[in-house]
């Protein structure tokens, strides 16, 4: 996946529209910062989200940095995958989402990819 059509939060996660849902990843510029990443820690299918709050946390050799998601609504899927081998969004971030969200909102702070590349070490 390319980042054609991605939206990007100031916390470094991705948003892809994908019909009536959105699709949650990290950003490679994250990944970049945090090395290699050995777990992933994400709710459950059922979980309600909203804009600004935790929900979920990435493990490297570095940190654990908090997952702070750009929208509200409800998980409706886990990207089990990148669960059992964190190691695939060390390789290809773009094309490793981590949840699918049935979204009420976005957060209006989201930014194009272009935005977000002039911006990002500031964030």
């Amino acid at each position: 996946m390319m980042t054609d059509g991605l939206l990007f939060s100031s916390r470094h996660i991705w948003v892809k529209k994908d019909g009536k849902d959105v699709l949650l990843g990290l950003s490679d510029h994250a990944r970049k910062k945090l090395k290699a990443i050995l777990f992933i820690n994400l709710p459950e299918e059922g979980t309600e989200l909203r804009i600004d709050e935790k929900f979920g946390d990435v493990e490297s050799v570095k940190t654990v940095s908090d997952l702070v998601s750009p929208v509200s609504g409800r998980v409706i899927a886990v990207n089990q995958s990148v669960v059992d081998e964190p190691d695939a969004v060390n390789g290809s971030p773009y094309d490793s989402w981590l949840l699918r969200v049935s979204a009420d909102a976005l957060s209006d702070s989201l930014m194009d990819h272009e935005t977000y590349e002039r911006c990002k070490e500031q964030l």
